[in-house]
């Protein structure tokens, strides 16, 4: 008799798990298909990223090669469509691209225009790294005739602790100080330059000269070389294969 209990409640066990089983199974097929739509989706989207990133690198190329040729159409038309990609990081630099051939056509007028795609790429770009060299850009593009306090809004930031290009910010500044007239101010600023560890030895070398000519009362000569003066290190991007792309210009673009 024992047996026979057993076995019925062993029976009505296994109609009750298969009850289970079908309530459940509906559930487990969702939960399964929905994880397998996110995994498709996640590797559709790194593919996309993958493909937009290589596209984009071999036309940013391209176009360095064209520009180093010296067909500045060709380049302008493959910057243009970099600009556009979704690839952020090339997307920027090809914006600042952009904004250097502005301002390296010589004309009064674009360089508002290239103020303008600094302004973009800085927006565009993924990082500080990225970012703040196309502001700098920005800076250095109206040094020579933007107010003090536009110019102290857009360096300020990018000389705090932490930022990429600070001291070249802070040395930007300093150049800015000078063309107002504030020899005391820009050679605080030269003074912190020139004796920080964290300078280049080409910041460096630029401060102490431009200290010495503050104290000799040679000042006004220094505003005159600022824009060839200041460098800024180039950030660089891969190509596909690991091919390193051409470095991007100094802030300033001769």
């Amino acid at each position: 008799m024992t047996d026979l209990f057993e076995e019925v409640e062993e029976q009505l066990r296994s109609d009750r798990y298969r009850a289970l089983a079908r309530k459940a199974a509906p559930w487990v097929l969702a939960l399964a298909a929905g994880a397998l739509l996110i995994a498709l989706g996640t590797w559709g989207w790194q593919q996309y990223r993958q493909q937009t990133t290589d596209k984009a690198s071999v036309q940013y190329g391209l176009a360095m090669s064209a520009r180093a040729q010296g067909d500045t159409g060709k380049a302008i038309e493959l910057f243009t469509a970099v600009s556009k990609s979704p690839a952020k990081a090339y997307a920027s630099l090809a914006l600042m691209q952009l904004g250097g051939l502005k301002i390296a056509s010589a004309q009064p007028d674009e360089v508002k225009a290239a103020v303008a795609l600094f302004d973009q790429a800085a927006a565009a770009a993924p990082d500080d790294v990225l970012g703040d060299a196309a502001r700098l850009k920005s800076a250095f593009a109206i040094l020579d005739t933007a107010p003090y306090a536009e110019l102290e809004g857009r360096l300020s930031p990018l000389m705090k602790e932490g930022r990429p290009y600070r001291v070249q910010a802070r040395e930007a500044l300093a150049f800015a100080k000078l063309m107002k007239g504030d020899s005391a101010g820009a050679r605080r600023d030269f003074v912190v330059i020139a004796n920080s560890l964290d300078s280049p030895e080409g910041a460096r070398q630029r401060a102490k000269a431009a200290i010495e000519l503050i104290d000799t009362g040679s000042a006004k000569a220094v505003p005159a070389a600022v824009k060839a003066a200041a460098t800024l290190p180039p950030p660089m991007l891969v190509a596909p294969g690991g091919l390193p792309l051409a470095q991007e210009q100094a802030p300033v673009t001769q």
